[in-house]
């Protein structure tokens, strides 16, 4: 079949499916105001509607690994998305997708000298139902903008940068993984690139994402808590810090640490701060109490956001989830660790457990402060919160329920063959990944089209 036919029947199949998805279509529609209705402050990427797409050669496709095989950011997959800022000519520039390769830069570029850079953590799932889902990307994009503003880095619309997402994971959908066990990490990365060593805002930036499949974060089973060492020597953050702010300037600081308390035989180190050695964050989760209070009821406690810890995209999934259920009192508050001995010490702690993109929930066993070990009876509890929470969670990942937090990539694909219907490569495009690309977009409906 010709280009050219190829491209008539694939219209006629496409208005076949827009006449029974006229409200899919009117959310492509509202996803494509971006232009109309960006903030200002936010700079929108040149020709987002026409990202360039380098597919690789079918010798460059890489093998995909066993799921049990996956160790947490070692395997990637086949493509990356890149996108240039360069304020002097006009911003952002056109975002591309490519083969994954090595970066290029000057030996005086900021980030390798000043830490000039942000990143953010999330995931994809492919469900039950065979649709691959984002977990409220919405939320990272507005994350990833305020650690931007922080880093003097530019920022950008949130909504482009998803429906770019959704591109490069549509192209690389094969790499997520066909089971509940295990999902597609997503690391958006923001770095300043100005070959130039005055500690200055950088004038130029690459924004680039990069994707891995990956199982479980500890390399554990969710029945094997994790241990802490709180040690009040260390700080992660500090008042006034950027402690709230996903920048990898929080975490360098931290790896020496954390390889001393693994040779101590502990998971993870639990940050302190202040005199009082109140508690921050569990490594690089965010951190859960659940206790029985002074009144005698059931409460989950956890953190105070104020600019010590970072706000997280489970934390607040967990929270609300919580107020949702209504089943025990939950509260954001200060909690040190003189305070949690003696809950221990009445035996009213009942779990502890900490939350992130990474490891989801972690079940945590043990807590060494001070020479002591606080023993948690998390998982010992009838129905343990936290199990009930990663359920949840786990039925939301993965398409068991629907509510609004995760986001189909299903849209996007269809705005992606509208574009390269004119392409004289077309049918590489269409072709050089396997048949079930179509599934998310009922195109199996349709197979007579092709």
């Amino acid at each position: 079949m010709s280009t050219n036919s190829l491209c008539q029947t694939l219209t006629v199949g496409l208005r076949s499916l827009i006449k029974n998805h006229k409200d899919q279509i009117k959310h492509v529609k509202q996803l494509h105001k971006w232009t109309s209705s960006t903030s200002p402050k936010l700079k929108t990427f040149r020709q987002a509607q026409e990202i360039h797409v380098q597919l690789c050669s079918p010798d460059q496709l890489q093998p995909k690994p066993e799921v049990s095989q996956l160790k947490f950011g070692t395997v990637f997959t086949d493509h990356m998305l890149q996108i240039e800022f360069n304020e002097q000519v006009g911003g952002w520039q056109a975002p591309s997708i490519s083969p994954l390769k090595y970066l290029t830069l000057h030996p005086a570029a900021k980030v390798l000298h000043y830490a000039v850079e942000l990143f953010e953590g999330m995931k994809a799932y492919r469900g039950v139902d065979g649709h691959i889902r984002m977990f409220r990307p919405d939320l990272n994009m507005d994350r990833m903008n305020r650690s931007a503003l922080r880093a003097g880095l530019p920022q950008f619309d949130p909504e482009e940068m998803i429906q770019c997402l959704n591109r490069l994971i549509q192209i690389d959908q094969e790499w997520v993984p066909h089971t509940t066990a295990a999902s597609l990490y997503i690391r958006p990365t923001l770095i300043g690139t100005d070959p130039t060593l005055g500690v200055a805002v950088s004038s130029t930036a690459l924004l680039y994402v990069i994707l891995c499949p990956v199982g479980s974060y500890f390399g554990t089973q969710v029945t094997k808590p994790v241990s802490l060492l709180a040690d009040p020597k260390y700080v992660r953050a500090w008042k006034g810090g950027c402690g709230d702010r996903k920048m990898g300037s929080n975490y360098g600081p931290t790896i020496a640490i954390q390889s001393e308390a693994i040779e101590r035989g502990f998971n993870q180190l639990l940050w302190l701060y202040g005199e009082d050695h109140q508690v921050t964050e569990a490594g690089t989760m965010n951190i859960f109490f659940v206790i029985i209070n002074d009144l005698g009821e059931m409460e989950m406690i956890t953190p105070q956001l104020d600019g010590l810890i970072l706000p997280g995209i489970t934390r607040m999934s967990i929270l609300e989830l919580s107020e949702q259920w209504n089943d025990y009192k939950v509260t954001e508050r200060k909690i040190t660790m003189p305070e949690i001995m003696q809950l221990s010490r009445e035996k009213r702690i009942l779990e502890c457990f900490g939350s992130g993109t990474a490891c989801i929930i972690s079940p945590i066993g043990n807590i060494h402060y001070e020479g002591n070990d606080i023993l948690i009876p998390t998982l010992e509890q009838p129905n343990p919160i936290c199990l009930r929470l990663l359920n949840k969670l786990s039925d939301i990942h993965y398409g068991r329920i629907e509510p609004p937090w995760a986001r189909k990539i299903e849209f996007v694909f269809l705005q992606f063959l509208l574009n390269v219907m004119d392409d004289s490569d077309i049918r590489l495009t269409l072709f050089s990944s396997p048949r079930d690309v179509f599934i998310d977009f009922k195109f199996h409906q349709y197979s007579n089209i092709f």
